[in-house]
């Protein structure tokens, strides 16, 4: 699934023993002794390969330590993943789902491992040509506009969320998860949670909302990177406004993210990259949808994934964080925050 994965034979947050016993009784493909890797660049759900020497699966579970309400819920991850799978949506195959918590000590998820490159890193991305890297990019928009244009009720998720009130949930949401987690006073984040409210935009639909769509959380076929195989790390989908992932893909598109990323921002030292607008304007190609609005959803990514982030600080400086690349994830709040602010007062989005 990637190419930078330890190599433990027992990993932090799996009990092999007992998960042996739970695939060797939910999972009938599998036939063999299981190993599992802890799988590098997630920096939330904790996700592993795991392998019985025939066949391979991914394993999805919450984080270690203390967790914030209505996160890391596995079950909807899963029921999501489940419910795209072969119908238009290019998704992991859904294996199963355990919600006891006395196997792992939390619930968790397992689908089918997707052979493909991730590109995380300027390093990664320096492996395509710049033609190549622009039309990844405009392909990883033509699949998100293809994931909005999914009809819930049609798969089977009419009741997975509440579209009407959507974006006011998300500021409280937020602002709420921020008092759980923050390690320090931003007066920058109750600016930017009061603009926001102030500037809160009628909705411009409802759709199923991916809640974290990257490029990082695509496998792309390693012959044709402009190939999306599966859209991966499903933990905050839900029924929603679709402009929030748009707004959400471009916050990611700015560098000012690095830090949580934890890697070299792809868009240093590759041109071949469009810049946010094009990407934003390629959405709009693609869906009809009316742009006007999009420095707000734009803003309330920065306020989300400043929160995310704070949560995620919060759980290294606990040490309950698996993995490397946490030391610097806390370096970008602040900075999220005020680019949060920015881009409401900006007049474009290059």
């Amino acid at each position: 699934m990637t190419t930078s994965e330890t190599t433990a034979e027992t990993p932090a947050g799996l009990d092999l023993p007992r998960l042996q016993r739970w695939f060797d009784t939910h999972v009938p493909e599998c036939s063999g002794r299981l190993q599992a890797r802890l799988i590098q660049g997630g920096r939330s759900n904790l996700t592993y390969a795991i392998d019985d020497g025939h066949t391979r699966w991914v394993l999805r579970r919450p984080p270690l330590g203390t967790l914030t309400p209505s996160a890391h819920d596995m079950s909807r991850e899963y029921r999501v993943v489940a419910a795209l799978y072969g119908n238009g949506v290019p998704v992991a195959r859904p294996a199963g789902l355990c919600e006891d918590s006395s196997v792992l000590g939390a619930p968790f998820a397992v689908v089918g491992y997707v052979d493909g490159m991730v590109i995380r890193s300027a390093a990664d991305a320096a492996l395509l040509t710049p033609a190549l890297q622009r039309s990844c990019a405009l392909a990883l928009v033509d699949q998100l506009a293809a994931i909005h244009r999914v009809d819930p009720q049609a798969v089977g998720l009419a009741d997975f969320g509440r579209p009407e009130g959507y974006l006011v949930r998300q500021l409280k949401r937020w602002r709420g998860q921020w008092d759980l987690v923050a390690t320090r006073e931003a007066p920058q984040l109750e600016r930017l949670h009061g603009a926001l409210f102030r500037l809160l935009p009628p909705t411009s639909g409802s759709g199923i909302v991916h809640g974290d769509y990257r490029l990082d959380n695509t496998i792309l076929d390693r012959t044709h990177p402009d190939d999306v195989r599966a859209v991966v790390d499903w933990e905050m989908a839900t029924l929603g406004d679709p402009l929030a992932d748009l707004g959400m893909l471009l916050v990611y598109w700015d560098t000012v993210t690095e830090p949580v990323l934890g890697v070299r921002h792809i868009r240093h030292d590759n041109p071949g990259f469009p810049t946010a607008a094009e990407l934003a304007g390629h959405y709009a190609d693609r869906t009809g949808a009316d742009l006007s609005h999009l420095p707000f959803y734009q803003a309330l990514g920065y306020f989300k994934l400043a929160v995310i982030a704070e949560g995620i600080h919060a759980r290294h400086l606990e040490g309950q964080t698996v993995g490397e690349g946490f030391h610097t994830i806390g370096d970008a709040v602040l900075p999220l925050l005020q680019a949060g602010l920015s881009t409401l007062t900006r007049q474009d989005i290059a």
